[in-house]
């Protein structure tokens, strides 16, 4: 009994004390809801976890390791949001949005030095995504990710018919998510595989090896059909692009450059 409690902390927090003062602020503030919730958790959770600004979290937000994670300048964490961060940690940048039971997981219990999951500034995870990050997972900047995304750095060895696969091990090479991807809904990234910079990932691929940038890719396993670089020369449609509230606050200028033609009669 001693010995699996030992290993329920270790899997929690980086020692006892810690685990405690960890579980008396997330028990104490993390189920209050509405912006007075957000407030209180902005002030208090920096005493157990890392912030570069004030962070937007969510009530029902669940952490361990809370001392592994780095939240950077107006990040926001979503209800149900799973944030385990056993050593390598985990770093959410800037103006990224992780949207409702996305589930961010390191879980290094084998002690891999290249254990972690890294994500880059005004990225967007949409709704149950699923990052394990035991080979290590880096994603760049301005990625958008649909619900139901699995971005899994990690695998299992099977090859002996005469063991249980539990007993085999794992590889984890690592994962690596270039700037300016999107990955659609449903989308399945495998462990060692690299997305190039400005890709599309169709809805429902499974990625088992490296995209070249700017490709479009679908299919399982996903193949690149088109390179986006080929679609500067088609004509735009303007009237059926929009944007949102979410592009002004990042400060983005699309929506106010229609907003201007708008008034300008465009």
């Amino acid at each position: 009994m001693i010995e699996q409690l030992r290993y329920y902390i270790r899997g929690q927090a980086a020692s006892l004390p810690t685990y405690l003062v960890e579980q008396l602020l997330l028990t104490l503030f993390g189920w209050i809801p509405t912006i007075g919730g957000i407030a209180l958790r902005a002030l208090t959770y920096r005493l157990i976890m890392h912030f570069d600004g004030l962070p937007a979290i969510e009530s029902g937000v669940r952490i361990a390791y809370a001392s592994n994670v780095r939240l950077g300048k107006q990040v926001y964490l979503d209800q149900g949001v799973y944030l385990h961060a056993l050593p390598g940690g985990i770093v959410i940048g800037d103006h990224t949005f992780v949207m409702h039971h996305t589930m961010l997981h390191v879980f290094n219990f084998r002690d891999l030095p290249q254990a972690g999951i890294t994500i880059g500034k005004n990225c967007f995870l949409g709704e149950y995504n699923v990052v394990r990050g035991q080979g290590g997972v880096s994603i760049g900047n301005d990625v958008y990710t649909g619900p139901m995304v699995q971005i899994v750095a990690v695998n299992h060895v099977y090859r002996d018919l005469d063991r249980p696969i539990r007993e085999q091990g794992i590889t984890a090479k690592g994962i690596v998510i270039e700037d300016d991807v999107w990955l659609g809904a449903g989308a399945v990234v495998l462990d060692g595989v690299t997305i190039g910079r400005g890709s599309v990932i169709g809805a429902g691929a499974v990625v088992a090896s490296d995209i070249p940038p700017y490709s479009l890719a679908i299919g399982t396993p996903a193949k690149p059909v088109k390179n986006r670089r080929e679609l500067k020369d088609l004509p735009a449609h303007e009237a059926d692009v929009f944007f949102g509230a979410l592009e002004q606050l990042r400060g983005n200028g699309h929506s106010e450059r229609r907003v201007a033609n708008n008034m300008a009669g465009k």
